[in-house]
């Protein structure tokens, strides 16, 4: 058995994005509420109980998060075209520096469309 823990963070963020449907309104700059989720996998370390410790996952996150909230995603150094499919590498790619045995899955949805991407291990 393995426990999947998991830690949930939002950012608002806008994008352009060149595509042959929808061609216009993509085009022009507009925004989305993204809500992204980290999860890592393994077994709890005997002495701490915890497959990580969730204060340093978050602090992880919140430097990510950061990056992302509030800016224009076209502008994101090493991001590329801003699809659901991008930020879920550039956010896997973020935690994997740090938690690179134990990432299982990223998912990046947008409620408000009902638009979701999950990479998984």
């Amino acid at each position: 058995m393995k426990f999947e823990l998991s830690q949930r963070f939002y950012f608002e963020a806008a994008h352009t994005l060149r595509r042959t449907v929808d061609v216009a309104p993509s085009l022009r700059i507009h925004g989305h509420t993204y809500i992204a989720e980290v999860t890592l996998s393994g077994q709890p370390g005997a002495d701490s109980g915890m497959v990580v410790d969730l204060a340093h996952l978050r602090r992880a996150i919140e430097t990510l998060r950061l990056e992302l909230d509030h800016r224009l995603l076209d502008e994101v150094h090493g991001l590329g075209p801003a699809t659901l499919e991008n930020l879920c590498a550039y956010i896997w790619r973020a935690m994997e520096l740090l938690y690179s045995s134990k990432l299982a899955r990223v998912e990046v949805r947008r409620e408000a469309s009902g638009d979701a991407c999950r990479l998984v291990r």
